[in-house]
Parts: structure tokens; C-alpha cells; sequence
């Protein structure tokens, strides 16, 4: 497959899209405070839960869920602390180095642990050996949209193969979560569509809403209001079922295209060599946290959906995204800088 790409410079922020999801106030999770057992952590401490994002956005809305979480149900202080920077590795790098004491904890993404580990030659981690991966939180629903005079995805496909490289698709960023599943998507059709990034997710938004580009994967709660008034067209999840938040789109999958799945994700992560006892105690608050009835109602008017909890689940999805992204980058010719 042949790309052809208008390069921009790389954003600072892969992924940054994520940064435009509603921030809105959290329910207030009324809960019966259990009586806490006489265990060394987090034994009225404060914990920094490190965001590495700036405040506002998806990342705060997460970030909250999960200090409210653990504070009400370990006890002890839990606090957001933003560390901006470096396509999220300043966050990293901070916690990766931290003491393995439970005072340091890391409210990790999708960007963190299988995107910029690609982007950059020496991102000042290892994704994987660096890490106590306690478990995942969360997933952000995306899905295709495309200017209301694509009627389908099969049109676009169609129009697609009939001019290559004449139909163009906007992301923002190269090798972001709105860039790869692109090119994924262009290798398992046979299609080739110009690449426009931009400089974030509103432009490549608004110029897709005027009909200067076509198509772009955004995220639901980004594009939630363009949906609902008309001014872009829903033309496909890539999830295996249709989300609660969007039944009337149909899955990739349903469409002729299957096994495409593509969904950021959150998950929590502290210093190698946490303790056990802390990471369970951490994973215990959380399962409950996002397993409550009214937790998952809110995640869902946020763009968001529960996801597997635990180690395992998380390790395996960084390891299988970290393998599948370096092919496509490869194929796409992105060099890490």
C-alpha cells in the first residue's frame, strides 16, 4: 500500500485527542465506608496518583474515578498530580523511578505504553519491565465518522478504490490513536487515502464537518454533538459489539470487516517491585469502583467503557499493541525520533 502523508511536525501529545472528552462533574458515589483492617498502606498517607496529561479532560474525569475510588474505599489521601510532557514519557519516567511504596502511582494510557515507546528512540523506559502494571480501568470508544455525504462505509470504500489517494482522512497526529487505525484499516481494505494531520483534535474535526477532508476515527465524546446534529456521519464502530452509547452504528466487524478493534484505555501502574499486598488492595478498590452500576453509567455518557481488570489483561494488551503498532508504523514509515 502506498501512503501518501502531509507531515506535520509530531504532537507533543500522542493521542491528544483524549484531551477533549467532556469534563464534567463526577457522581458522588455515596458509599458505606468499610471498617479498614490494620494494614501498612496506605495507613493514612497521601498518594500521588501521577496524570500524565495537563488538568481537564478525559484524563481528569479518569483520574477522579480512580483517586475517589481508592480513597473511600482504602482510606489514607489520594490525589491527581499532572506531569505533562514528552508524549506522556515525564510522567512515566517520574513514576518508573519512584520508590516502590505505594506513595507513587501512575494514571497510565494507551500513549504511554504502546505509542510513544515506539515514536521515540529512548523514551527513558521500558514499557513493560519498568512498570508494576496493576490493572486496566477503563477504554475510550471511538468510531469512523465521515461528512454526512458518505452514506455508508461501503461508499467511502468504494470511492476510495475508484481514486486512490484522491479521498483524504484527518487525524491529530501522525502516529496517534487517530492514525493507526487508519492505515490499519486501509491494509485490510486495499485502499489508499491521503493523510492530513493536524495540530489536534478540534481542526481535524472541523475541517472533516466542511467537507475538506472526508473521514477521521474521533473520539464519541468528541464528536457525540457533530453526531446528533447532523453535521458528521456515524459510519462504523471498531469494537466487537455495539456499545451501549451507540446501537445504532454497526460494528466494523458487522460490515464485513472483521476481528478490527481499536479502544484506548487507562490503567493504573506503580514502580517495579510494588509490593503484592498494595497491588491487591489497589485492585480490589478499583474492580469495585468500576464495576458499580452507577460508576459504569457515568463512564458511559463520558465516551467510556469498563474494561478487563488485572494484571494479566492489561500486560497482554500492551504487549499485543506494542507488536501491532511497530508493524504499522513500519509500514507507514514513521521512524522513532
Amino acid at each position: 500500500m502506498t501512503l501518501r502523508s502531509v507531515r506535520h511536525r509530531r504532537p507533543l501529545l500522542l493521542g491528544a485527542g483524549a484531551a477533549l472528552l467532556a469534563d464534567r462533574a463526577l457522581p458522588h458515589l455515596t458509599l458505606s465506608r468499610p471498617a479498614l483492617a490494620q494494614a501498612p498502606w496506605p495507613a493514612g498517607q497521601t498518594v500521588a496518583v501521577v496524570v500524565p496529561y495537563a488538568p481537564g479532560g478525559a484524563s481528569d474525569v479518569v483520574g477522579r474515578l480512580v483517586t475517589q475510588g481508592l480513597q473511600e474505599r482504602l482510606g489514607g489521601t489520594f490525589v491527581m498530580e499532572h506531569k505533562p510532557g514528552a508524549s506522556t514519557s515525564l510522567a512515566a519516567r517520574h513514576v518508573a523511578r519512584a520508590r516502590p511504596d505505594g506513595s507513587t502511582l501512575l494514571l497510565g494510557t494507551v500513549a504511554t505504553f504502546t505509542l510513544t515507546p515506539l515514536a521515540f528512540r529512548n523514551p527513558g523506559y521500558d514499557p513493560v519491565a519498568d512498570f508494576t502494571h496493576v490493572t486496566m480501568v477503563c477504554e475510550t470508544l471511538s468510531l469512523l465518522v465521515a461528512n454526512p455525504r458518505w452514506g455508508s462505509l461501503a461508499a467511502l470504500l468504494a470511492a476510495a478504490r475508484a481514486k486512490p489517494g484522491q479521498l483524504a482522512y484527518a487525524t491529530w497526529g501522525v502516529g496517534t490513536t487517530a492514525h493507526l487505525p487508519m492505515l490499519d484499516l486501509m491494509a485490510r481494505t486495499g485502499t489508499d487515502m491521503l493523510h492530513v494531520p493536524y495540530n489536534g483534535a478540534p481542526p481535524a474535526m472541523t475541517d472533516t464537518i466542511a467537507g475538506r477532508t472526508d473521514c477521521m476515527f474521533a473520539l464519541l465524546a468528541a464528536c457525540r454533538g457533530h453526531l446528533e446534529g447532523g453535521r458528521l456521519r456515524g459510519l462504523a464502530v471498531p469494537t466487537a459489539t455495539r456499545p451501549a452509547p451507540l446501537p445504532e452504528i454497526p460494528t466494523f466487524g458487522e460490515l464485513g470487516i472483521p476481528d478490527f478493534t481499536w479502544t484506548g484505555w487507562y490503567g493504573v501502574q506503580g514502580p517495579p517491585g510494588l509490593p503484592e499486598p498494595i497491588q491487591a488492595r489497589i485492585l480490589g478498590a478499583l474492580t469495585a469502583q468500576f464495576s458499580d452500576p452507577r460508576t459504569q453509567a457515568f463512564m458511559a455518557g463520558q465516551g467510556l467503557a469498563p474494561s478487563p481488570m488485572g494484571q494479566a489483561p492489561i500486560l497482554a494488551r500492551i504487549r499485543r499493541e506494542l507488536d501491532a503498532n511497530k508493524g504499522l508504523m513500519a509500514r507507514a514509515g514513521l521512524e522513532p525520533t
